[in-house]
């Protein structure tokens, strides 16, 4: 048989050969067409996949010089019986013709759907499972880089482990566990945080005879678990240890499904309410709102429903309806609603990520950033656990693919997603079991409903020829109904007819569609507003087409145009009543996707390109300016960045304070992330790695460890543009913190040992300071505590010779750690005391509430707990005053065990009690083992209190 194949290298091939497919992007072309085989795929779809979000200038030219090739070579590669597959054109793009059976990514997961049939015989369950994993030849799309290509790896290796977990179940109830081992500890070494995995490999190990074996399996993950997400194995997990401990017979094991890590707790009580406002004076929409109250009532009686309304354009209304529907039903789901725009066609570029959203929607349930997982794999089983016994709706507005919202989609019966996209997403009705509902314009009806509800039935009733013209020329196009209507309403003494006799002079004016399309007319709609603008809001409109999104602020708007932000914010208000943006969150404006087409396609063609070379410009310093600003107040950073002075007309802000300056990251992150990507693709490669480094701070503290690595892997590639040994040095060293953080200890190693050389090279001692501060943080992750005390000993001398004070302290302060957690801790308490008369000296107040907390750990395991009780006292009163609360309550929670440790039981108690407050107000996942110490603690015997270690 012919086949396509996806899982390994991308090749064509038949029992007797395999064709030669060339190079890596018609491979990607070919993936492309091939995971949607037997449906038509645009050549949009196809550019967004194989080059992402921003194509270069020739992409579609050579989508067609690769489509061509791949018929040819189609048409000459046949099996011996003759059979061919077929590349065919229709409307709707190019279909590659072929069964599930021909493309291997299709077949495996037909023979595990066939697998999991509830009557099947193991023995046969057994033969579908290996026949679906030796489809499998090595990594999925193997050689093909880029965002899309990334997504279908991760869901397929997906796929393949709960298979693979399905399997070992298999063989373990038919008698030969030996058989899984192998295959389940590969896989284990690879996810050793997957406790479904390490369940499989227990149970099977314990069937093989190797019960010691299964026990080690289990401290291992346990200690993984505690020390990466500082929480315990699961329930099915312990089960299977106890069973193991008692030495019983294994249960039989139920076939596999994706169990999440245990969740952190979230708050108790969070019932998020996401949905943006409905739009007032909705209309119509009888047959679609009656079709998803059906699909709601399938919601209450079994599994989760998927719903997918997507044809027609942007601009159908599918967002309205969505959130008008949304609204009508949210007392179904009391448990919460939750809304994401996934950014799916948003002409900036900015497709809003899997994990983005997840963090988001966990955010929302109260879990703490720091027990928010790293990878989309542990944050998606995280995210299905909150649901579980919940009734959420889950609205998954603009989205791109199947591939983007499969992460997302709720796995419990009660739950119900609502997906908008402008593809039908067929694919998720196929493998998810979605409904699909197709929207179309509104009837002519539904229009003048509309745009009498708009002007009035009075002015409406007036002038019937008219409204029947506006109506047709809007082709039922909501969004230019509702353009046409708001200009009608601020021009009552203008006939309608005066409006419909313009509309029908401008077919040609925004072509973003193909033609033919009803929307290939809204260019007209939106000239209208946008003649109408004042020259000065003109041009700032044109320009916002160049901010790189999703949303902009009035200082960033101000810099754009190059003027006063009095002057921005009023000329932002005459955009907004024109309807040509939106201000969804005071102070913050937004586009519509044809909106910031339609604004960037004018700024190309009516502005030079120098003067939008200087706008990007301006945009970018005052973005730089405004993130380094903020992050010195945040304390003194690891960056010396000395950026080149802002350009004339950019508007920097000051953040006044601590509070004000997380606040203006947490408002602004995802513009600076895309703000990043714009600059390298700009060519302002400075911006791009100053801009990385201006995030650090605050991507530290919000533990978002996943977009600090992927801003400095920009801001590398940006640097060795550069060929600037500085840039490359500070890239190389946050991208070794990021992999540290992350769990990647030997990428982490490699990055900073390279960071060291260039430093050195540089003569920078602050800079291999910071990189040997880094160091040690491995060191310690991979239990070499000597050599982290080596690391940090040379840091002090490192910021001694470059007159470094404030980090000298801090350095100091990891030598006390250091030696403390080696036992030493004398040396800790000099080493802490030196730290301690240096960070007075600087008045860096978080450094010096880090070592009292030092020293508070030292005494109390010399038993000097008086000594240690004032300086936890210390520690915690500076916390207070910084107003960081965690680390308050962490340092009362020590504070409790030393009063209890010096039987000090009525001070034990105050000082957990206040911890406990806090750390519940914060929804903490430590706070029931506080509350258990607190309750059941005080009845032991108070010595034998121990501090745990803490890295």
């Amino acid at each position: 048989m012919l086949q396509l194949r996806l899982l390994g290298s991308v090749e064509l091939a038949t029992p007797e050969r395999t064709a030669e497919v060339g190079p890596p992007q018609r491979r990607a072309v070919l993936a492309a067409l091939a995971v949607d085989a037997g449906r038509p795929v645009g050549a949009d779809v196809v550019i967004r996949r194989v080059w992402g979000t921003a194509p270069p200038d020739g992409a579609r030219r050579s989508v067609y010089s690769h489509i061509a090739r791949i018929r040819r070579i189609c048409e000459q590669t046949g099996d011996a019986a003759g059979e061919r597959l077929r590349l065919t054109r229709r409307s709707g793009g190019y279909v590659l013709e072929a069964g599930p059976e021909q493309v291997d990514v299709h077949h495996f997961r037909r023979l595990v759907d066939r697998a999991r049939a509830a009557r099947l015989p193991d023995p046969a369950r057994a033969s579908l499972l290996e026949e679906a994993l030796g489809l499998w030849r090595g990594e999925p799309l193997s050689g093909l880089d880029g965002l899309w290509a990334e997504q279908a790896r991760e869901a397929w290796r997906r796929e393949r482990t709960d298979a693979t977990v399905a399997w070992a179940g298999v063989r373990t109830r038919l008698g030969d566990p030996a058989a899984a081992i192998g295959p389940l500890s590969a896989l284990h070494a690879e996810h050793p945080l997957v406790e479904p995995l390490a369940e499989a490999l227990m149970r099977a190990l314990y069937a093989a005879g190797r019960g010691a074996e299964a026990l080690e399996c289990y401290a291992t993950v346990q200690q993984r678990l505690a020390e990466e997400l500082g929480t315990d194995p699961g329930p099915a997990l312990r089960e299977v240890h106890r069973t193991v401990l008692r030495g019983q017979a294994p249960e039989p094991t139920a076939p596999a499904r994706p169990v999440a890590p245990p969740r952190p707790g979230p708050q108790r009580g969070v019932v998020p309410a996401q949905l943006p406002v409905g739009v007032r004076g909705f209309t119509g929409r009888e047959e679609e709102l009656s079709r998803l109250d059906t699909f709601l009532e399938a919601a209450r009686l079994s599994a989760p429903v998927v719903i997918s309304a997507l044809s027609g354009t942007a601009g159908v209304g599918k967002t309205t309806l969505a959130v008008h529907w949304g609204h009508r039903v949210r007392k179904h789901f009391p448990d919460g609603q939750l809304y994401v725009n996934l950014r799916g066609f948003d002409p900036s570029g900015s497709l809003r990520d899997p994990a983005e959203a997840l963090r988001g929607f966990l955010d929302a349930f109260g879990v703490p950033p720091a027990r928010i997982p790293t990878g989309l794999e542990a944050q998606a089983a995280l995210y299905r656990s909150l649901l579980a016994d919940r009734r959420v709706l889950v609205v998954l507005d603009n989205a791109l693919d199947a591939q983007q919202v499969r992460p997302l989609l709720p796995g419990a019966p009660g739950c119900l997603a609502l997906v908008t996209s402008r593809n039908r997403l067929t694919s998720l009705a196929a493998a998810e079991g979605a409904h699909l509902l197709a929207i179309d314009v509104l009837s002519p009806a539904e229009a003048r409903s509309l745009l009498a509800g708009r002007l009035g039935a009075h002015r409406t009733a007036a002038e019937p020829a008219a409204v029947a013209d506006i109506v047709a020329r809007c082709a039922g196009l909501p969004l230019a109904l509702a353009v046409v209507a708001a200009r009608a309403a601020a021009q009552p003494h203008i006939p309608l007819a005066t409006l419909a006799d313009e509309l029908s002079d401008a077919g040609d004016r925004l072509d973003a569609l193909d033609g033919g399309d009803p929307a290939s007319q809204v260019r007209a709609v939106f000239s209208w507003s946008y003649d109408a603008l004042s020259p000065a809001a003109a041009t700032l409109f044109r320009l916002l087409g160049l901010h790189p999104g999703p949303d902009v602020s009035v200082p960033a708007a101000a810099s754009l145009a190059g003027v006063p932000a009095a002057r921005a914010r009023a000329l932002l208000a005459e955009l907004t009543r024109t309807h040509l943006i939106a201000e969804p969150v005071p102070g913050r404006y937004s586009f519509h996707d044809l909106l910031r087409a339609y604004a960037g396609e004018l700024a190309r063609s009516q502005d030079e390109e120098d003067s939008r070379r200087h706008a990007t410009h301006r945009m970018l310093d005052h973005y730089l300016h405004t993130a380094l600003r903020a992050q010195r107040l945040l304390g003194p950073p690891a960056d010396r960045i000395l950026p080149s002075p802002a350009r004339p007309r950019s508007v920097p802000e000051e953040p006044a304070g601590r509070e004000a300056a997380m606040a203006w990251f947490t408002a602004e992150h995802p513009v600076l992330l895309a703000a990043v990507r714009l600059a390298f693709e700009t060519g302002f490669d400075t911006h791009v790695w100053q801009l990385a480094a201006s995030l650090t701070t605050y991507q530290q503290r919000r533990v978002l460890w996943s977009d600090w690595n992927t801003v400095h892997t920009v801001a590398l590639a940006a640097a060795r543009r550069l060929a600037d040994p500085a840039a490359r040095a500070c890239a190389r060293r946050n991208l070794g913190n990021a992999a540290s953080a992350l769990g990647r200890q030997a990428e982490a190693r490699a990055h900073l040992e390279r960071a060291a050389e260039l430093y050195r090279a540089l003569g920078d001692p602050g800079g291999e300071g910071h990189t040997r501060l880094a160091l040690g943080r491995v060191s310690t992750r991979q239990g070499r505590r000597p050599e982290a005390l080596e690391h940090s000993l040379r840091a002090v001398e490192l910021f001694d010779a470059a007159g470094d004070r404030a980090w000298q302290a801090l350095a100091l302060n990891n030598v006390g750690w250091d030696h403390a957690v080696l036992g030493h801790h004398q040396q800790a308490i000099v080493h802490g005391r030196q730290a301690l008369a240096l960070v007075e000296q600087t008045g860096h107040t978080s450094g010096e509430a880090h070592t009292w907390d030092t020293l508070g750990y030292a005494h109390h395991h010399l038993g000097q707990y008086d000594e240690a009780a004032a300086c936890y006292r210390q520690a915690a009163a500076l916390f207070h005053d910084l107003g960081d609360r965690y680390f308050e309550a962490d340092i009362l929670a020590h504070l409790g065990d030393t009063h209890h440790a010096a039987r000090n039981t009525d001070a034990a108690r105050d000082a957990w009690t206040r911890s406990l407050t806090v750390f519940e107000e914060l929804g903490h996942p430590d706070t029931e083992a506080l509350r258990a110490r607190l309750l059941h603690h005080l009845g032991k015997d108070p010595a034998d209190t121990v501090l745990p270690e803490r890295d």
